[in-house]
């Protein structure tokens, strides 16, 4: 069988810099926008995920910066997000702080968010320990400093624990 070679035209033409620049951030834009239609992220984890998937760390920020203007990605939004969610884990301010600013949350933002939210914090605690303990405050010291360490350990401040100590075990008046 013979075959037939058809000369095709050679119309490659090479791409500007600029151009295939253009391109490249219309597909980080693209990906990005995906990402954040899952979930909220912060600046940093989406740079993170578009550098694993390959894209130039420049142009992934000029993007991001884009999108930040644009208020697609808005870091104080992903915080109470964040907090939220943590707080609905059991887990207290001090510990979520901490996961806010390992996830590239300026510090601002970290205490405007926490500060919002602090009516959230004594119910909370007050929840964690009735499922962890019965909400039982032990008459020993021993057992008095496991649950302080235990709820120390979720995030939760000294003041927030002894207030909740001091509320469960006052005796209730009618």
């Amino acid at each position: 069988m013979k075959r037939l070679s058809i000369p095709l035209p050679m119309d490659w033409k090479r791409i500007s810099e600029e151009a295939a620049g253009a391109a490249d951030s219309a597909l980080i834009r693209a990906k990005a926008i995906e990402l954040l239609a899952r979930r909220e992220h912060s600046w940093l984890e989406l740079r993170q995920k578009l550098v694993q998937r390959g894209f130039s760390s420049s142009s992934i920020e000029l993007v991001l910066d884009q999108l930040m203007e644009d208020r697609l990605l808005h870091e104080g939004r992903y915080a109470e997000l964040y907090v939220c969610s943590r707080a609905d884990r059991g887990y207290g301010p001090l510990r979520i702080a901490g996961e806010l600013r390992e996830r590239g949350i300026a510090e601002d933002t970290v205490v405007a968010t926490l500060a919002a939210l602090e009516e959230l914090w004594l119910p909370k605690l007050r929840e964690l320990h009735r499922k962890r303990f019965n909400a039982l405050i032990p008459a020993d010291t021993a057992g008095r400093l496991q649950q302080n360490r235990i709820l120390r350990q979720r995030g939760f401040t000294l003041d927030q624990i002894k207030h909740l100590f001091e509320a469960v075990s006052a005796p209730v008046t009618d």
